[in-house]
């Protein structure tokens, strides 16, 4: 039974990498940057919740929406300050500089706000556990609430980007901006509505991961945003099924090694995840290989 509950934590765990890494594989797919700035995002929608709820008496409800609201805002102004200029530079490196950059200022602007002490997140979702096998196994609330959300999440995108007309100047635009520009597709604004969507989903995650690890610092997250983008890596980045597929795989391969190797190495199994998919299949689960014309 101590075998279905560490897959169980594992399938929680990875749910909330997956709906993480579906914000990098969103902007990458479109705009071909890696928003590394994107985990310190899930940060601040988790002390805007926090804020709103104990600061400001708001309902958990109307807290998580304004959490949302100000992360997909938040989003936008990343994108249109910081990576827009650079969107036509020479070399990705400045890009990948910048996306640093966002990142430690979002991290001291919280430090400088907040503090560096700890803060107890609060009960935001009120949902009762789930007994099965005569009380053997006990699934969380806040389990149950992660994977279903994931699910509905991936679908939802998915959808949105198959099947309406934003979705598809999202796939114009990742396809060949040039020719999607000069068949009227606004790119700038497809970009921007591709960070505000990630930024979005960065809210809901940050909403998750703290109700699952009720402990919210400047730096909560930091690590997480950089498992989810080696999960997008897994998966294959620029693919939607791939991004939830590679974050539960990571999130059981975490918790399993925790279990049966060691907690303190469980990091380093993570990230040897990556080294071995980037040797053995580089475009990742789902990924495709791009051909160029030359």
């Amino acid at each position: 039974m101590s075998f279905i509950s560490y897959l169980k934590d594992g399938i929680s765990l990875g749910s909330i990498y997956a709906i993480i890494a579906l914000g990098y594989t969103m902007v990458y797919g479109i705009a071909k940057m890696l928003n590394f700035a994107h985990g310190d995002v899930i940060m601040v929608g988790a002390f805007v919740i926090l804020t709103a709820i104990t600061k400001g008496g708001m309902s958990p409800v109307l807290a998580v929406v304004i959490s949302i609201v100000f992360c997909t805002v938040l989003g936008i102004v990343i994108e249109k300050v910081a990576y827009r200029p650079l969107r036509k530079a020479s070399s990705n490196l400045a890009v990948l500089i910048t996306a640093i950059g966002v990142s430690y200022l979002l991290q001291n602007l919280a430090l400088l706000i907040f503090g560096a002490d700890a803060k107890s997140f609060v009960t935001v979702i009120d949902v009762p556990s789930l007994s099965l096998f005569g009380g053997q196994l006990v699934i969380k609330g806040i389990t149950i609430v992660t994977i279903v959300v994931s699910v509905i999440i991936m679908a939802a995108l998915t959808f949105f980007v198959r099947k309406t007309k934003p979705g598809r100047a999202m796939q114009a635009v990742s396809e060949d901006r040039d020719a999607a520009q000069l068949m009227g597709v606004n790119v700038n604004a497809t970009i921007s509505l591709t960070f505000a969507i990630g930024s979005g989903l960065a809210a809901i995650a940050g909403l998750l991961l703290c109700s699952a690890y009720p402990t919210l610092t400047p730096y909560t997250g930091a690590m997480p945003g950089i498992k989810a983008f080696v999960a997008a890596v897994f998966g294959g980045i620029g693919s939607i099924p791939g991004a939830m597929v590679g974050g539960i795989l990571l999130g059981v391969i975490e918790i399993f090694g925790k279990a049966y190797i060691s907690s303190q190495v469980a990091d380093a199994i993570v990230f040897a995840v990556l080294i071995i998919v980037l040797l053995v299949k580089p475009t990742g689960l789902f990924g495709k290989n791009i051909q160029e014309k030359v």
